[in-house]
């Protein structure tokens, strides 16, 4: 081999990150390109589940083997990242025996630990199980931290030498000769988007091989070299719920179907999810009936759900493959398995290869497959390292660890922190100046807000992603004026106002489906602070008046875009009705 070669990636989802992670350890030069932030496509928006294989085990065997062979991979190099909560498939009087003896022989045979335990058993696992269930089969699954691993992954890149620009979105691949040669991308300007190279404008980055790492999106890359890559995009719906109702992964033990899993999440509860083809990946219409089914059916395993807060929902977009001349009109018959896509043995078209389909819980078995291809195509011998090399942050730490003597912090908001730190907590949270909690819902101080400042320039929806602040029950109505003026003095004050911005418009957008009973006053209280506090809705010579009438009797109001609002419709009462 002459020289190193050059791998443009596209794609900063947990599969793109991951093969930016895996060839840069193994000593290959690599750019990986991001149209939005790290997870900003189907990572950012997945149920947070680290899968045991238990929801495969009957319908998919290849896949929920490959998930409980991650599973233990993850917990061992990404511990800072997963949460052990275990799982429970649970059986109700209407699901069948059947099935549920499919289930238990299906984990058997992908060895996936599995253990059948009575109702009582269950229940004093998860004391808010509903009272007339049958039984459950517990199981492996966890909780996992999408933004907190891709991040780790992101560094990990980082320090072996990849370059790594996000809010740069690849508007077409250079082809020479029927040869992929590389990529044509357009920098964003503005706010946060100087700190990862470029600052604005296009840039042709040219590369001895690019990787389609797109997930959803891989069908627009393919389009622009000419090849069809076969993707089916299928959302499914999630909802967050105000507090972890259950601190137990619930399955429910049925053929796979809608609203069937409660995954606690940090301080939360993620309901999920459905599964519904669309067309496009970032334009699908969005429907109330969803999230009233999501929680109708839900309590029927959790009956507290029906009484509970919900603080906001959201759409993720899976990125089923279906290889041609199979033909399934259902989505939820596609296999989650994964499959690369060689396209100069597919298409005559050199220089490129896409990798589609897969899971969050198997990305890095995907980048070291992708990764072992490029290297054999480069006559690269070198050993994939991912597997066994632990994560920035994962290295000897150990959650339980007091830091309130040390770090001068309540207990409780000392231990969230190492959670997310990892074994970084020492290098973040000793400071010689005052460290006050910036987000009390996620417990965020001062210190881990600047840390990712530091990481992330000015882009507060990135510092969210690092940190967690203002994802909790008050969706940022606390705490998001205290993120910008995190920002003020290194920052000038057009730069933090339009950070901040951006960070009240993606909190809210979330929260519109959610808005009755508690979560609309919230909505209320948030805007109120917001308007009249900060003056978010108006010029300050405009005067126009602020109409709170509006969360009262449910009318449509149309809010000023400052203040991170468009058109709020509600019920005005209970959900569903």
């Amino acid at each position: 081999m002459a020289s190193v070669p050059h791998i443009a990636v596209i794609g900063g989802g947990s599969t793109g990150i991951g093969i930016a992670r895996d060839l840069s350890m193994r000593g290959v030069d690599v750019t990986l390109v991001e149209q939005g932030n790290l997870t900003h496509g189907t990572t950012g928006r997945m149920h947070g589940l680290l899968h045991s294989g238990g929801r495969y085990a009957v319908a998919d065997q290849k896949s929920a083997t490959e998930c409980i062979e991650e599973n233990r991979v993850l917990r061992d190099i990404a511990s800072h990242c997963v949460e052990m909560t275990g799982g429970l498939f649970v059986k109700r009087p209407e699901d069948t025996e059947e099935y549920f003896q499919k289930k238990l022989e299906g984990c058997k045979e992908c060895g996936i630990p599995a253990e059948v335990v009575s109702r009582e058993e269950a229940r004093q696992m998860e004391p808010h199980l509903a009272k007339d269930i049958d039984k459950a089969i517990t199981v492996p699954d966890g909780a996992i931290d999408p933004f907190r691993l891709v991040v780790a992954n992101a560094a990990s890149a980082k320090e072996h030498g990849a370059r790594i620009e996000t809010h740069t979105k690849v508007t077409d691949l250079l082809v020479e000769d029927d040869e992929v040669v590389g990529i044509e991308v357009e920098h964003a300007s503005g706010a946060g988007k100087h700190v990862h190279g470029v600052e604005g404008g296009t840039e042709e980055i040219y590369a001895d091989y690019v990787v389609n790492a797109t997930g959803a999106w891989a069908g627009r890359i393919g389009d622009m070299a000419g090849v069809d890559i076969e993707v089916r995009p299928s959302k499914g719906v999630m909802t967050i719920m105000n507090i972890r109702q259950v601190d137990t992964v619930i399955n429910r033990c049925k053929p796979k179907g809608d609203a069937d899993i409660v995954v606690p999440h940090e301080t939360t509860a993620i309901l999920g999810t459905t599964d519904e083809e669309v067309d496009d990946p970032e334009d699908y219409p969005e429907k109330q009936w969803e999230v009233d089914h999501m929680i109708d059916t839900l309590s029927e395993l959790v009956p507290m759900l029906e009484d509970a807060r919900t603080i906001r929902s959201f759409w993720g977009v899976r990125p089923l493959y279906e290889p041609p001349n199979v033909g399934s009109d259902d989505p939820t018959d596609i296999t989650r398995d994964y499959f690369l896509l060689d396209h100069d043995e597919r298409d005559n078209l050199q220089g490129m290869t896409s990798i589609v389909g897969g899971k969050f819980t198997t990305y890095r078995m995907m980048g070291e497959e992708i990764s072992d291809h490029v290297c054999e195509k480069f006559g690269i011998d070198a050993e994939c390292r991912t597997a066994d090399v632990p994560l920035p942050g994962s290295e000897d730490f150990s959650v339980l660890r007091d830091y309130m003597d040390e770090f001068g912090l309540r207990s409780p908001i000392g231990r969230r922190s190492v959670e997310r730190l990892g074994s970084r907590a020492d290098e973040v949270l000793k400071t010689d100046g005052p460290n006050p909690t910036v987000c009390e819902c996620e417990g965020v101080t001062r210190a881990e807000v600047q840390d990712a400042i530091d990481q992330s320039g000015s882009d507060l929806n990135a510092v969210r992603i690092r940190t967690r602040s203002s994802m909790g029950n008050c969706q940022g109505g606390f705490c998001c004026h205290r993120m910008a003026n995190e920002l003020y003095g290194e920052y000038d004050e057009l730069t933090t106002r339009e950070a901040w911005d951006e960070l009240l418009q993606e909190r809210w957008k979330g929260q519109r489906h959610a808005l009755w009973g508690q979560q609309l006053s919230q909505a209320m209280l948030n805007y109120a602070m917001h308007a009249a506090t900060q003056n978010r809705d108006n010029d300050p010579a405009d005067g126009t008046p602020i109409d709170f009438s509006a969360f009262d009797n449910g009318q449509a109001v149309t809010t000023g875009d400052d203040a991170g609002a468009t058109d709020v419709a509600t019920d005005g009462g209970q959900h569903g009705d």
